[in-house]
């Protein structure tokens, strides 16, 4: 895991996510992903996590 910027507002931070998900090169099993937590420390947790379920729409039911 590797912390690349920081931003104060969603609308930042999900701009530059979607740039460098186009423009990088990821190997094998690499991601970009946005986290917001009060601190460094709480999101480096919330994304050692392991996700739920997806949510189930429309077409699952």
């Amino acid at each position: 895991m590797e912390k690349i910027t920081q931003f104060d507002a969603f609308k930042e931070a999900s701009t530059e996510a979607k740039r460098l998900r186009r423009e990088s090169e990821l190997g094998a099993g690499e991601t970009i992903k946005t986290i917001f937590a009060e601190t460094e420390l709480q999101a480096e947790d919330l994304l050692s996590q392991p996700r739920g379920e997806e949510p189930m729409t429309g077409e699952d039911y």
